[in-house]
């Protein structure tokens, strides 16, 4: 505890990253020669203190990068974290993981199609690893959580590990930490900003070895995780759509350039697996239960599919909702 309150003081000092960390015990040696030379005022010590207490009653853990639990991938990537903090099952940052990132925006069928390979994963003992963002992120996470057993996914934050962002993710948020785990390199109760998105996203591509890439915009943090996983030396899968899209510009050009592999089914992962199968609809004639799986559907987008107003298909969702056939969630609506 007090080895970890000594490397947290340091850390936390502003203008102490990993880099400065570093170079500083290469010259200091110790932790405790470095926190020495910074000699921290009383009330800096205190709010530290504060920050451990709040973890300990949260549940989170501080993992240093000389622990044999800290994952691997990541601490194989340069400048990584000294110290990660994790809340929930601890076990599952030291398992086998593949990462998943894509779009906020994402299509219902490009979510439904992340979720199915992000099931298939989990099922065959690999953690699916993400960054709990809405669209890409979240299907990614609902697919692995599909499959039994714990330990079946991670969720890199960009602010504390005990900070939900989005808001709209809370109930998965919850679930994440019942069967898989919160990771962050950012203090307890810190919510996140424009560059600790970057510094998420490029954690999010070393953990794993191999990362696959949804619909993406070619300017997007997904497709600057895509570029982290390439740097790394990282296997790269990218999901191929319409050219007219500007969601499939990202993963067709990765492709077109031969920087990623083509994904276009479980078959490219595992040869013993039937092609993705998809829920089938228990009313195929109705248009809002054709357009409906495991991942939330908002309205507007269920609006756009079937080609009504958000207004004409509230009265069907009432319905549906009370015949048992679809349930509301955060961001939608799924199948029941």
């Amino acid at each position: 505890m007090k080895d970890m309150l000594t490397k947290l003081l340091i850390l936390r000092t502003s203008g102490i990253g990993p880099v400065k960390y570093r170079s500083l015990i290469e010259k200091f040696g110790t932790d405790e020669s470095i926190l020495s030379y910074l000699s921290p005022s009383q009330d800096f010590i205190d709010a530290v203190k504060r920050e451990m207490d709040t973890a300990y009653n949260l549940g989170i853990e501080y993992i240093s990068d000389t622990d044999s639990r800290y994952p691997i991938g990541l601490l194989k990537a340069k400048n990584h974290p000294i110290v990660i903090s994790v809340r929930g099952n601890i076990e599952t940052i030291s398992k086998p993981s593949v990462s998943i990132v894509g779009t906020r925006h994402s299509t219902a069928a490009g979510m439904n199609f992340i979720s199915d390979i992000a099931n298939e994963f989990a099922n065959h003992g690999f953690v699916v690893t993400s960054g709990m963002a809405m669209g890409t992120d979240t299907a990614a996470h609902f697919g692995a959580l599909r499959a039994k057993g714990d330990s079946q996914t991670i969720a890199v934050l960009a602010g504390g590990a005990d900070y939900i962002w989005p808001l709209e993710n809370e109930s998965l948020y919850y679930e994440i930490l019942e069967r898989g785990a919160i990771i962050s390199e950012m203090p307890v109760g810190m919510m996140p900003n424009a560059q600790n998105f970057v510094q998420r996203n490029r954690w999010v591509a070393a953990i794993s070895d191999t990362l696959i890439l949804g619909e993406a915009d070619e300017k997007s943090g997904s497709m600057t995780t895509a570029r982290f996983a390439i740097d790394y030396g990282k296997t790269l899968y990218a999901v191929p759509g319409h050219p007219s899209d500007t969601r499939s510009a990202g993963p067709n050009s990765l492709i077109k350039n031969g920087l990623a592999t083509m994904c276009t089914c479980v078959k490219d992962f595992f040869d013993d697996e039937k092609e993705i199968k998809t829920q089938k609809n228990i009313h195929p004639e109705n248009e809002i239960l054709d357009k409906l799986g495991m991942i939330p559907v908002s309205e507007s987008v269920l609006a756009n599919l079937v080609k009504k107003t958000v207004s004409e298909i509230k009265a069907e969702l009432v319905v549906l909702e009370l015949q048992g056939l679809i349930r509301k969630q955060d961001g939608g609506y799924v199948l029941n």
